[in-house]
Order: C-alpha cells, then structure tokens, then sequence
C-alpha cells in the first residue's frame, strides 16, 4: 500500500529555539513538531518527574468521593469497585481496590461479562450486588448510566469514576468524578480511568493519612498507555515513572506477567506494554473473564501469580488463533467484492466471538485503508459490531446518522461500538456505505505517515539516537520520530527468522553500512537489490557483543515515486498473455506476486513489482484472474466477449488522474 509522506515544515530559526530550550537541534525540531514552543513546556515534557501532580481535590466532586468513602470505611460497610474488561478497566480496578484495603477497606471487586452483560454499569449486576454491598465505586465506566443509577438510588450508593465524554444528563450518583465534567476545573482532561482512580487514591490518602501519595504507578501506566491517551502532562509522568517501576515492581503478579512476555531484565517502554503486555491482560476479558487480569495484578502469592500469568499468556495465544480465524473468513467475504472500490467495509459472520472483532477491524483497516465494521451475528438475532476509522470520517458521527437502523452506538472519531438487528444490517449496510460515499474523497484513502524529515540512515550517529531517546516515552500525543530516504538503494537483502519471515538489508555505502530491519517482510528479499525504495524508519541501536552500531527499524517501504509506472495497456495486454501461458501449462497460476514478478522479468522484460502489482489489481477488478482466499496463487475463468479496461475502478481512476499515457 503506496503511504504519501507528510514532512514535517523546517523549524524556523532552529538553533536559537534549541539554544533557548537548552536541547540539541534534533530534540528541539521534534519538539516543535509536537506543538512544544516555550522552555517551560520543553522542560515539562522531557523532565515529566520534575512536574507536581495536580490537586486532587480540583476535582468535582472528589471531595463528595472522599467522604463518603472514608464514612464506608469507618463504618466497616461492603464496598464494591465495578470495573471495566479491557487493560485501562483491569488497572483502574486494581489501583483503586489495593489503596482500598491498604487504608483498612471492606473491599470487593466486580467486572462484568464481556459477552453476557456488554460495557459498563448494567441493571442486572447492580441488583445482585445491592444487598450484599453498601457503596459502589465505579471505574473506567458508569458516565452514560444515567437511568440504571437512578433505578438504584433507594439501594445502594454509587459513586462514579470515568473518563468518556458524559451527556447532556450526568447519574444522579453521590458523586460523578470525571474530568470531561463541563463544570470540573481539574486541568489534566486526557487522563484514563485508571488516572482518575488513582487521583481517587491521592486524595484519599491525603484526608486519612495526611501522607503524598505517588505508588503504584505501574499499574496506571498499564491503563494509560493502553488506552492510548495522550502522553502529555501527568499522563507522561506516569508512563515516563510507571515503566522504570516494572522493571523491579513489587507487584507479583505484574513481574510474572512479565517474565512469561519474556520481558524479564530488559528496559521496558511503552511500546512492550502496548503490544506485549496489554493484549495478554486483555485475553481475559476478550475470550475470558476479566477477573483474572485483576486477581493477576493484585496476586499476593507467587505461585498463584505465576499460575494466572501463564493462564493469560495462553489465552492470548488462543485469541491470537481465534482473531487469524475470523480475519480469514472476513477476508473469504469479501473475494470477489473488490474492496478498493467500496466507500467502506462492513463484513458479517456467525458467531464471531465479539471480544476479538474489534482486533479485526484493526487489522482489515491496516490492509485496506477504509472505514471497516465488523459484525458478529449471534444466535438471537443481534448484531454486535466493532467499527475502526480513518482519518477523514468520524465514526460517531457516522454512526449517529446511520442511528435509525441500530438499537444502539456509542464511541468517538477512530473507534466505536454498535448493535443492529439482522434484519436491519443490508439496511444499516447501505446506509453506511452511502455515508462514507458523501464524506470521503478519493484523497482521504491515500494513508499518510508523519516525517520529520528526509535523512539518510548513513548520516545517523549514536549521540543522534541518544539524543532522541529523550522523547520517550512515545505513544498516543508523542509519537515516535519517523524519517524518511527516497531512493534508496537496497544491498544484501535476506530473509530472517523463522520461515524468513522478516527482512534484513544493509543501506549506504560498502565500510559504512547501516542495518535495515523489516519485521514480517521477508517475502521481498528477492525482488530488492533491483528496485529503488522509499524508506520511512526510526533509527535505533543494534547492541552485540559488547559493540554498538546504528540500525533502522523500517516503517513503511515502497518502490520511488519516479519508478511507479502504472501498466500501460501494452503493458498489461504482454502480462496478460504471460498469465494465459502459465495458466496453460500448470491448469492454474502457482506463483504468488513476487514470484510471477521475478519471472515475467526472465522471460520477458525488466518489470518493478509496483506495476506487476497493479496489473494483477486491473485483472481481479476485471474478473479474469481470481485469487482464492487462503490459497497461493491464481485461476483465470474463460473470458466471453472483449475486455474493457475501463471497467477495471483502478485503471479508470489512473485514466481520469492522467497516469496512463496511451
């Protein structure tokens, strides 16, 4: 998939701002790429420990919070902390229910069923849990449960803590702490439930032991990173804290965890905990029961933390099995369909185990670059669906228009929830679609990537490396620094790891060699040595045998711009006999792009994979060439009639842009 570079502007005057800030050139521009223009903000976001944690009591209603916790606790009443089944809820449960007890608390603990109860407070468990609890404290959820608080108020006291925007209309709860409130003054907006549950636990701590309370960051740095909030002002200190926390934590069960990730002993950043340690904790409420992330988390025993860590690791492992499953028979859906030429992508299935469609989403996004939901067809007629975004249309607002359709929707501009009875999905369908037709151009399907600047990798130094370092942690709000290399030429590319799965190259010039490393494309070491890329890539240190040497961590690669010819029809009428010759000879087409590539090459002429690829894309739309889902390689039905190219969305579309010459 061709990614247009969006290059970051040079910073004006770029040596005095850096001087002013007191940061190397290099910090200095990415900073200002971040909107960080003054020495105070410099210093506040690369010396996060440095800055104080807001007051607690800033916010509306803790103080409400406070009291009536510390009334529960005095009077040894049943406390109850509800929470949320992904790793922010996990964390914020875990935060909140550990500085409960520790401060002398009644406390339990309830996640609701992922798959039986759906998100947040929900009329059923309230019921069951009243008449054994006193107080409930929610977390990470309860801001839109206006109608279920109040069908409690005579039973049992609530108190709600979130962080999603709230409605018109707040819960009649004892108190509402949320920072989104239109009438909360507390300045730090972007924090996660589990920020909020731990600001509960400042100010806690505060009225019962006059103590400053700063423990347990790592717990909160689990929710906040994975829940992808922005990286800014007290969030970046708890991530920037939390990280250099887990590497010797004190919570068991959160160093087990990290031994079964193979984490154990190694510096650990964001990008471990988003992608290694959040899914593992996420498995349970996906395809389990939440209570065990927290159980997990809280773990006092080390066998027992060592037990439910492996416990996770595999059910991770079958998550893994069960989100591969249902992505090939989404993909098996939509053979035939040619989703390039669809506004949108909404895809259905039987079943499809609901904890994992959102994952799915993700991943059809990432291949086709369209507004995808994903639907899972259950037994009673409703369709529970997941809905991933891109930049351009906002899924909420989408879905609000759609609102006739659905039972109910909720969400925010990327990412949203849905259900819809199936009668109503072909109709939801095509009002989705329509939506997505009306608000999108043929530009906002072109993926962008954020560059900070065009550099060699041969240029990069390891004090260069060092100095960039100082950005992290990155995540959501602080991205890591990516560079770009046009028209680079590849040298030595081999296929790595187990099944070649991954791509080594070297970049530059023979005694000045810099390592490229692309993890799952190890399919194009074949085609490379005869190709110029585009690189996108963040630099990195490659540590071995004591020796430490530059390295590039690759992006995105695709052919330069000034060797994407698309297939001229004389072109694609020489791929097209070459295609019927094979077809002839084996009764089908065995060979996958890169190989038809590197073979049409031996027979005939110098061809770039760019333009095989697009060859191959004119004759699917056409529907003289089929590729079968799950199989390596090609049929080609009869053909009756002549073939216009023009029906092909793809060669159109290059016709109108003026890419085709003849």
């Amino acid at each position: 998939m061709i990614k247009e570079w969006n290059v970051y502007e040079p910073v004006p005057n770029l040596d005095s701002f850096a001087a002013r800030i007191s940061a190397s050139p290099i910090v200095a521009s990415v900073l200002w790429h971040r909107g960080i223009r003054t020495k105070k903000d410099a210093m506040d976001f690369l010396y996060p420990e440095r800055v104080s944690f807001g007051d607690p009591f800033l916010m509306r209603d803790m103080d409400l919070a406070v009291s009536r916790i510390i009334e529960a606790i005095d009077r040894r009443e049943r406390i109850v902390v509800y929470g949320d089944y992904d790793v922010d809820g996990i964390s914020a449960t875990a935060v909140l229910l550990h500085n409960l007890r520790k401060l002398g608390a009644n406390a339990d603990f309830y996640i609701p069923n992922r798959m039986t109860e759906g998100y947040g407070l929900n009329r059923n468990a309230l019921e069951m849990l009243a008449p054994n609890s006193d107080l409930l404290i929610s977390v990470d959820c309860g801001i839109a449960s206006v109608k279920d608080v109040e069908a409690m108020k005579e039973k049992l006291d609530i108190i709600i803590t979130d962080h999603h925007l709230p409605g018109n209309e707040l819960p009649p709860a004892v108190a509402v702490l949320n920072p989104h409130r239109k009438d909360c003054p507390y300045p730090e907006k972007d924090l996660c439930g589990a920020g909020v549950a731990f600001k509960l636990c400042q100010a806690l701590w505060h009225r019962m032991e006059r103590k400053s309370f700063e423990e347990d960051l790592e717990l909160v740095a689990l929710g906040t990173v994975a829940d992808l909030v922005p990286l800014r002002g007290e969030n970046r200190r708890i991530v920037k804290e939390g990280l250099m926390r887990m590497t010797d934590t004190a919570f068991i069960g959160l160093d087990a965890l990290i031994e079964i990730a193979g984490l154990k002993g190694k510096p650990i950043n964001a990008g471990h905990v988003g992608f290694i340690l959040a899914p593992r904790l996420n498995a349970a409420g996906r395809i389990g029961t939440a209570r065990k992330g927290v159980s997990l988390l809280l773990a006092t025993e080390k066998c027992e933390a060592r037990s439910l860590a492996l416990e996770l690791d595999l059910l991770n492992t079958e998550r893994q099995t069960m989100e591969h499953a249902i992505l090939e028979d989404a993909e098996e859906r939509l053979v035939g369909k040619n989703p390039q030429d669809m506004p949108a992508i909404v895809v259905a299935g039987k079943d499809w185990n609901p904890g994992v469609i959102g994952i799915v989403a993700s991943r059809l996004v990432d291949r086709y670059y369209k507004p995808t939901i994903v639907l899972s067809i259950q037994s009673d007629g409703i369709c529970k669906g997941s809905c991933r975004s891109i930049k351009g249309l906002h899924m909420y607002k989408a879905l609000n228009a759609c609102r006739a359709n659905l039972i109910q929707f909720g969400g925010h501009e990327m990412a949203a929830g849905l259900s819809v009875k199936e009668t109503n999905l072909s109709a939801f369908h095509g009002a989705f679609q329509d939506y997505a037709r009306q608000h999108l151009s043929l530009e906002d399907y072109i993926p962008q990537v954020a560059v900070e600047a065009e550099l060699p990798p041969e240029e990069i130094t390891i004090h260069f490396i060092e100095e960039l370092a100082r950005m992290e942690p990155y995540g959501m709000g602080n991205p890591k620094p990516l560079f770009g290399c046009r028209q680079a030429q590849i040298h030595a590319p081999v296929a790595i790891g187990k099944e070649g799965a991954h791509l080594r190259f070297q970049l530059g010039e023979e005694g000045k060699w810099v390592t490229g490393l692309f993890w799952n494309e190890g399919k194009l070491a074949p085609l490379l040595e005869t190709e110029r890329m585009e690189l996108v890539y963040a630099p990195a240190i490659n540590e071995w045998n004591g020796k430490r040497t530059v390295q590039c961590m690759i992006d995105s690669m695709q052919v330069a711009r000034e060797d994407r010819q698309f297939p001229s029809r004389e072109i694609l009428r020489n791929v097209y006999r070459f295609l019927r010759t094979l077809y002839r000879m084996y009764e089908r087409i065995p060979y996958d792009d890169i190989r038809l590539t590197l073979e049409y090459r031996k027979a005939f002429e110098p061809i770039s994979y760019y333009t095989m690829e697009c060859s191959l894309t004119v004759f699917q739309e056409l529907g003289i060439l089929v590729c079968k889902r799950g199989e390596q390689g090609y049929e080609m039905p009869a053909v009756l009639g002549k073939i216009d190219l023009m029906e092909s969305s793809t060669y159109r579309r290059e016709w109108e842009n003026g890419t085709i010459g003849d």
